[in-house]
């Protein structure tokens, strides 16, 4: 039903989804979801893994889940995380995946809509803990195309292997707002 929904609710809003990675590999991933600089970027995410069939996870503020719209969050997959507590996030991340064998994870790993110096490095870890790829997904603003481009299994790579393959793939052209994407990611 879902998959059905987010397809008419894409077309409908005259996007497309794009998948340039294997399906299979998508459903046991750590996703990477950039340029991050709106809310609507969440929206594009969720409908291309509805179009997929695929059960996704994210972390988000826990006041997203305490609210009266909870429940939607939770359905969507967001898993409340009080953000001013002290959480090994990572060791969480991995531990979900012990647990699910059909699961991906989306990361924002400039973990702001606003412009950000430099991206947080912990879905490096997640994936390398979890030992699952890393796939990158975009929601791209300028050609209305959200979905999946690239695929990079982390194995023995260094984080700053694995930001060299990253590095160059998303564009401030792709975001929303473009002033609030920085290519620098590291």
């Amino acid at each position: 039903m879902k998959k059905h929904i987010a397809k008419l609710i894409l077309k409908l809003l005259g996007w497309k989804s794009e998948i340039k990675v294997p399906k299979e590999r998508i459903e046991r991933a750590v996703i990477l979801c950039a340029p991050h600089t709106s809310n609507w970027d969440f929206l594009y995410a969720v409908l291309s893994f509805w179009a997929l069939d695929t059960p996704v996870k994210i972390f988000i503020k826990d006041s997203h889940t305490k609210v009266w719209y909870g429940f939607i969050v939770e359905w969507l997959g967001g898993i409340g995380v009080d953000r001013g507590a002290r959480n090994n996030m990572v060791e969480f991340a991995i531990n979900l995946f012990k647990e699910n064998k059909k699961m991906s994870l989306i990361n924002t790993p400039e973990a702001t809509r606003s412009f950000s110096k430099k991206w947080k490095k912990g879905f490096y870890y997640i994936a390398k803990g979890a030992n699952v790829p890393i796939i990158l997904s975009y929601a791209d603003y300028s050609r209305k195309r959200a979905g999946f481009g690239k695929l990079i299994e982390v194995g023995d790579k260094t984080v700053d292997e694995v930001f060299d393959e990253i590095e160059g793939f998303f564009t401030p052209e792709m975001a929303k707002i473009p002033e609030n994407f920085n290519p620098k990611i590291r």
